[in-house]
């Protein structure tokens, strides 16, 4: 599952997850650390090729690296105001705590201005890239493409 901040990766990816019996991973528990640090590149992409390796697994971020080990892609193409208003609620709710999937001291306003950048650069800089590589994915892998809110259970069909 891939997307921009705020598209709902998290929570369809954990729907799918569910559906599909498979264990559920967020890149965010890999790409923080405490306080909204980067986690340095060499132990990110470690972590995220021990994570990759194991049979089967739903999961939910941006990754090079996870969308070329994926047998399938979910990339929640969605409107930018969606995402900004999809992150406000959420910022709301843990904007003085760390939302469970993130490591401890990770309150959402530390991040508020880092993530309207992110979300404001995710069409131009991070989605072509993700479009493009879908032609490196192959035949024998499925891409779906979001565009629109979409029911759980019409992903998981075609997943099946």
């Amino acid at each position: 599952m891939t997307g921009n901040a705020g598209s709902g990766k998290s929570t369809l990816s954990r729907q799918l997850a569910a559906g599909l019996d498979l264990p559920w991973f967020g890149l965010d528990q890999i790409v923080w650390q405490e306080r909204w640090r980067k986690t340095p590149e060499v132990e990110r992409d470690s972590r995220i090729a021990d994570l990759i390796a194991q049979e089967s697994w739903v999961v939910d971020g941006v990754s090079d690296q996870v969308l070329r080990a994926a047998d399938a892609v979910v990339f929640l193409d969605v409107p930018r105001y969606r995402c900004y208003g999809r992150a406000a609620r959420r910022n709301v709710r843990y904007l003085f705590s760390s939302r469970p999937e993130l490591p401890d001291h990770c309150p959402e306003i530390l991040i508020i201005p880092r993530l309207v950048k992110i979300i404001w650069r995710f069409p131009r800089h991070v989605r072509p890239r993700i479009l493009a590589g879908r032609a490196e994915y192959g035949q024998d892998r499925t891409f779906i493409h979001v565009r629109s809110q979409i029911e759980p259970g019409q992903i998981l069909a075609r997943l099946r």
